[in-house]
């Protein structure tokens, strides 16, 4: 191999799918640690995350779209949660609405307080352009599920 052909980037150090999976990873690594340490699986944070705020609940079908997992998956952890008395069901009409329960609130707040706090720090970092990245990975993303 020549030794031009050694300081080729790889596709994957450029490519934008790669780039997002690993800033993710990076960004997320010190707050899912603290929330290990605090005995909360990450499925479970992103699901009170998603109900902070949520006063008229939202479908089993929202929860799993916006926490990125299969249906079933989410609801067998919300059948977790549930026993856990973090969140209730509660039917309307043909639709399966979850709430967080006040244990499970309280928790999301404080949660959501602390996430905060991480996304505070990791954006002073890049204080001139955090605006427009999260603007840029809104665009991304698309439309955000209306869980209201």
């Amino acid at each position: 191999m020549s030794e031009s052909r050694r300081f080729v980037p790889r596709f994957v150090d450029d490519y934008l799918l790669a780039l997002l999976a690993r800033a993710s990873h990076a960004a997320s690594s010190g707050f899912h640690a603290r929330l290990k340490a605090r005995g909360v699986a990450v499925p479970v944070w992103r699901v009170l995350a998603t109900l902070d705020g949520a006063a008229e609940g939202v479908t089993v079908g929202e929860l799993a779209e916006t926490c990125l997992m299969q249906q079933p998956t989410m609801s067998k952890l919300l059948d977790r949660m549930a026993a856990e008395g973090l969140v209730i069901r509660h039917r309307e009409g043909r639709s399966m609405r979850i709430r967080a329960t006040q244990a499970g609130a309280a928790l999301a707040a404080e949660l959501v307080e602390e996430a905060r706090a991480h996304e505070a720090a990791l954006l002073a970092r890049h204080a001139a352009t955090a605006p427009a990245l999260k603007a840029l990975l809104r665009e991304i993303a698309g439309p955000s599920t209306d869980a209201a």
